[in-house]
């Protein structure tokens, strides 16, 4: 086993790295400063690096300024200069990385960001790059930072990555093939929401247990810059002694501190009249950040009644065109608290734009900002009944915005307000849980039993007679239960399928959060049991020895869950002639 166990949290708007030295008795998790260009020409290390990835030309940023200790002319920046920066060259600049790599209306293997202007005919030495890229590129940066800093190589350690636990199998296993084009191929992934309560473990120590009695059920309520993530763990009792289990996750819901903050920047924007619609994009960019700040302020658990916005000119105007306005309390309130955060019924849902014939491509954020409408469906679909909070996230700093779902909750369940688990380092509570996650696998503290976060189905076309217009319908297959845990495969029984081996074929998947009930094997219509369809594969499969191209090849399935957290779907032949892996992962298998 390597000497550290590293736990690293790659977020939608920052990434941050932790570890803890094993070789050191009751050795503490300490954080990664990260060396990255601030400034042109100037380096400094951070506890965060922002998820941002600048590629601009040589002729829009001098590449010497973007020189790094191990690199002097990388062509391109990652961190805080390439979030600055990109404020004035929004079409240089990728950002959101993350949430494109589980959108499957896009091939995230193709170089398609920087997303705004991806279709214009790209302007000499102008980049693109593919979501995953994107993502490889920032963990490029940590392992680089990594042997710069410490004195054993980072692939040569226990590396841990933070995923959303909203975050598929295909969307999985892209951000351990990001890792893997990294360099960093001993990778094992976590869902954030076990991290952030991993965070909590570990500064809890055995009081942890003082806290939850069996039967609590602990809402991980993880909102940040891009996503909003809910999970349930559930404390159970086996034979007297306390256990964990994750026994809910939510869908993935693209809306976070990010949408507030400009909400209170277009605010800002009208309340400056005519001089509001004539700022630049570096001017915009600073009014985001000043109203996050203020939104910080307003919100806190003693506010101010305002917040000055200052907002600097631009070119020879840099100190004569300062524009003055002010958010007050009230404006946050109204906006952000009633606007994300409203009072609402537990039966109340999500509610869905009328679809307009024409849409902008782009990531398909959500239709309702309301965040307590999204967290009422989630914990009525589940059936399950909070007892306890644990907030993670950069938004969840806001003590307004706490209370006000913690109202809400209250509202709709016992009445009154539910216990909160004690405050962590909201910016570093995921990457300081998965370094600690990495001691649990060795057998080092109290382990979340959790497996899949999904059913996962594939479709199955029935046999019947050609009938003009009307395809053959198509059932779905259990192949992986909810909770089938790490390590662990399972055959389906029943009858045999036919495989098309040797042309090209479609197969279709399916996954759900909410049917936590079916088993392997389990047969449904798709349509009537509500399932959520995934990227289909395209796939040609090799004809085996003595089989002709086209053969209908009778096989069972067999599923498997890796030790990383990945899911593997073989098909095998009766007899041993032949086994198939269905790339439904995008890794070759070993």
């Amino acid at each position: 086993m390597s000497r550290y166990v590293v736990g690293i949290d790659l977020g939608t708007t920052n990434t941050a790295v932790a570890y803890i030295d094993t070789e050191v008795e009751d050795g503490e998790v300490q954080a990664l400063a990260i060396p990255q260009v601030v400034a042109p020409g100037d380096v400094a290390a951070q506890d965060t690096l922002p998820s941002f990835l600048l590629l601009p030309t040589e002729h829009e940023v001098d590449p010497a300024s973007l020189a790094l200790p191990w690199d002097p002319s990388p062509g391109f920046a990652v961190g805080t200069f390439a979030r600055d920066r990109g404020a004035e060259l929004p079409q240089r600049v990728v950002a959101s990385a993350k949430s494109w790599l589980s959108h499957h209306g896009a091939d995230r293997k193709a170089p398609i960001l920087p997303w705004r202007g991806a279709d214009a005919e790209p302007e000499a030495g102008a980049q693109r790059v593919s979501p995953v890229e994107a993502s490889a590129r920032y963990l490029r940066h940590v392992r680089a930072a990594w042997d710069l800093t410490m004195e054993t190589p980072l692939a040569e350690q226990d590396v841990l990555l933070a995923v959303p636990a909203s975050f598929d199998a295909a969307a999985r296993e892209l951000t351990a093939l990001a890792a893997h084009e990294a360099g960093l191929d001993k990778v094992t992934l976590l869902e954030e929401p076990q991290a952030a309560f991993y965070s909590w473990l570990a500064e809890a120590g055995d009081g942890w247990r003082d806290r939850l009695t069996a039967g609590d059920i602990v809402l991980v309520c993880d909102i940040g810059g891009g996503t909003t993530d809910f999970t349930l763990i559930e404390v159970i009792d086996e034979q007297g002694n306390l256990a964990l289990e994750r026994v809910a996750v939510g869908d993935h819901i693209l809306l976070g501190g990010d949408n507030m903050d400009l909400a209170l920047a277009h605010v800002v924007t009208q309340k400056l009249g005519d001089k509001g619609k004539k700022l630049g994009p570096m001017q915009r960019r600073a009014l985001v950040h000043a109203c996050r700040r203020a939104k910080e302020q307003l919100l806190s658990e003693d506010p101010p009644d305002e917040v000055p916005i200052t907002i600097l000119g631009s070119g020879s105007k840099l100190i004569g065109g300062t524009l003055k306005s002010t958010l007050t309390r009230d404006e946050a309130h109204a906006l952000v608290l009633d606007g994300f955060f409203p009072r609402v019924e537990h039966e109340d849902a999500p509610q869905a734009r009328k679809a307009v014939g024409l849409v902008e491509l782009g990531l398909p954020y959500a239709h309702d900002p309301a965040v307590t409408r999204h967290l009422a469906a989630f914990t009525r679909r589940h059936g399950k009944e909070p007892t306890a909070i644990l907030w993670n996230g950069g938004v969840m700093k806001a003590t307004a915005i706490r209370a006000r779902i913690a109202q809400n909750l209250a509202q709709w369940h016992r009445g009154a307000r539910l216990p909160t688990l004690g405050d962590t380092n909201l910016d570093l509570a995921v990457s300081t849980g998965v370094a600690y996650y990495g001691l649990v696998r060795r057998g080092r503290g109290i382990r979340i039993r959790g497996g899949t976060a999904r059913s996962y189905y594939i479709g199955v076309e029935s046999a019947m007679l050609a009938i003009p217009v009307f395809p053959p319908p198509v059932k779905a297959v259990c192949v992986a239960p909810f909770g089938m845990e790490e390590g662990s495969s399972a055959s389906v029984s029943g009858e045999e399928l036919g495989l098309v081996v040797g042309e090209t074929a479609e197969f279709r998947f399916f996954a759900s959060t909410a049917r936590s009930e079916d088993v392997v094997g389990g047969v449904m219509d798709p349509d009537e049991a509500e399932l959520s369809e995934l990227d289909p594969v395209e796939a040609e499969l090799p004809p085996g020895e003595g089989m002709d191209a086209g053969q209908v090849v009778p096989v069972t399935l067999e599923a498997k869950v890796t030790e990383v957290g990945t899911l593997e779907l073989w098909c095998v032949a009766s007899g041993g002639q032949g086994r198939w892996k269905l790339e439904y992962s995008v890794r070759e298998s070993e």
